[in-house]
């Protein structure tokens, strides 16, 4: 009989402890929910895992991509500071503008083409500090004209920043039928205004 009565007080005991402090036992559904939402929750997880290490690894591509591009960059700008070096060389080389001027006309060639005045110009300012200056190159071209038009034309002024040298290349259109054999090269600082350098130059 004690024994007996042990058992059902112990058996009372551990039901009255599980109703009263500990967590309320779940149903087999709750039980199956809350399965499902560990299931979801852990399978959220490896998703965001995959996610960080895929961008990662595009990062990680990116910053060696941004590092070749730089070490490019580097490389550019050293072979660029050649280059400027090199023609600065070459144009100091040229012989001296005959006359003379705030702005030399280095070197020049004229080519008449299909209606148009090609020139290639190198321009220098003597003693040139860092700020470069404005002005405008102006062509005086003679020649023989068709028609009984005239033989000297002055052509459109073209603008121009020049610093220690300047190298010029392009094309301007001529009169219809006119044939240019020289052509006076102005630079001047401004449309009409005061001539820096001049030079007289015959066109191919």
């Amino acid at each position: 009989m004690l024994l007996l009565i042990g058992i059902v007080f112990g058996a009372a005991a551990v039901i009255i402890v599980q109703e009263r402090y500990l967590p309320p036992r779940m149903s087999a559904g709750e039980s199956a929910q809350l399965r499902s939402a560990y299931e979801q929750a852990s399978g959220e997880r490896q998703q965001l895992q995959d996610e960080l290490s895929q961008t990662r690894q595009k990062l990680e591509a990116e910053l060696a991509k941004n590092k070749v591009m730089a070490a490019d960059l580097a490389a550019s700008r050293t072979d660029t500071e050649s280059l400027r070096n090199d023609v600065a060389t070459v144009i100091e080389s040229l012989p001296p503008d005959p006359r003379g001027g705030e702005v030399e006309v280095r070197a020049a060639q004229f080519v008449a083409k299909n209606g148009l005045l090609g020139y290639d110009i190198v321009l220098t300012r003597d003693g040139a500090g860092g700020k470069p200056i404005s002005g405008v190159l102006q062509f005086i071209v003679s020649g023989d004209a068709t028609r009984g038009g005239a033989d000297t034309v002055t052509l459109q002024p073209i603008s121009l920043s020049i610093g220690r040298h300047e190298v010029l290349r392009g094309a301007v259109p001529l009169p219809d039928g006119f044939r240019p054999r020289q052509t006076r090269v102005q630079v001047l600082d401004g449309e009409g205004g005061k001539a820096l350098g001049m030079r007289v130059l015959l066109v191919r």
